[in-house]
C-alpha cells in the first residue's frame, strides 16, 4: 500500500512537470510571436506570467522535498526525485529566457525590427519541439530518444550563427544599427540557450534510467555505447 501511494504521488509530480513544461513552451513561442508583431501588451503579459512559472516550479520542488524526506527513496527512485528537481530548474530558466525576449520587445519601444524575423522563429520552433519530446522521454524514461534529441541542437546553433552573421552585415553597412542588431542577437542567444538546456534534461533522463551520468554529444558517443542499466 505504501509503495502504491508513493507511485501515485510520483505520477502527480510528473503531471505537474508536464504542466510546467507546457507553460514554458507556450511562453517561448508567444514571446517570439509578439516580438514579430511588435506587440508590447503581449510582451508585458509574458513578463507578468513568468511569476506563474516560478510559482509552479517552487510548488513542484516542495512536493519533491516532502517525498524525499518522508519516503526515504533509494536507487532509481532517488535518482528520479533528485533529477526532477534539476529538470524543473532547467524549465524555470527557460521561462526566464522567454521573459527576457519579452523584455527586449518592451525596451525596443517604438523602434522597428532591424530585419524580418525568419530564422529566429525557426529557432523557437525547433527548441520547443526538442523540449516537448525531451519531457515525453523523461516521463517514459526513454533512453534512446533522450540520447537522440540533443543532436538537433546543431540545427539551432547553425541558425544562431546565421542570424549573427546577417546582423553583423547590417552593422557594417550602418553602424548606427548596432543597438537594434544587439536586441535581435540577444533574442537568438536566449533561444540557443533553450536548446542547450533541453540537452541537460535529456542527460538527466538517461541518468534516471541507467544510473550513468555524462554529456550527450552524439548518438554514437562511446560513453553511451557502453552504458549499463542499473535500474
Amino acid at each position: 500500500m505504501i509503495r502504491k501511494t508513493f507511485e501515485h504521488e510520483i505520477q502527480q509530480v510528473k503531471d505537474e512537470v508536464l504542466l510546467l513544461g507546457s507553460m514554458v513552451e507556450q511562453a517561448i513561442l508567444t514571446s517570439v510571436e509578439v516580438l514579430k508583431k511588435r506587440d508590447i501588451k503581449g510582451a508585458e503579459k509574458i513578463i507578468a506570467g513568468d511569476a506563474l512559472i516560478n510559482k509552479k516550479r517552487f510548488d513542484i520542488e516542495n512536493q519533491l522535498m516532502v517525498l524525499i524526506a518522508t519516503q526515504q527513496p533509494m536507487a532509481h527512485d532517488l535518482r528520479l526525485l533528485a533529477s526532477t528537481m534539476e529538470i524543473i530548474s532547467e524549465l524555470e530558466r527557460m521561462g526566464d529566457y522567454a521573459k527576457g525576449i519579452a523584455n527586449i520587445n518592451v525596451r525596443m519601444g517604438e523602434e522597428t525590427l532591424l530585419k524580418p524575423l525568419i530564422d529566429i522563429p525557426r529557432m523557437a520552433e525547433i527548441g520547443v519541439g526538442m523540449l516537448h519530446r525531451a519531457l515525453t522521454a523523461f516521463i517514459n524514461e526513454d533512453v534512446e530518444t533522450a540520447k537522440a534529441i540533443p543532436v538537433e541542437d546543431d540545427q539551432v546553433d547553425a541558425l544562431y550563427n546565421q542570424v549573427y552573421h546577417e546582423l553583423m552585415l547590417y552593422v557594417i553597412q550602418d553602424p548606427k544599427s548596432i543597438e537594434r542588431a544587439n536586441w535581435l542577437l540577444w533574442v537568438a542567444h536566449n533561444l540557443e540557450r533553450v536548446a542547450d538546456r533541453v540537452t541537460n534534461i535529456c542527460e538527466r533522463t538517461v541518468f534516471i534510467a541507467t544510473g550513468q551520468m555524462g554529456e550527450i554529444k552524439s548518438t554514437d558517443d562511446e560513453f553511451w555505447k557502453n552504458y549499463k542499466t542499473t535500474k
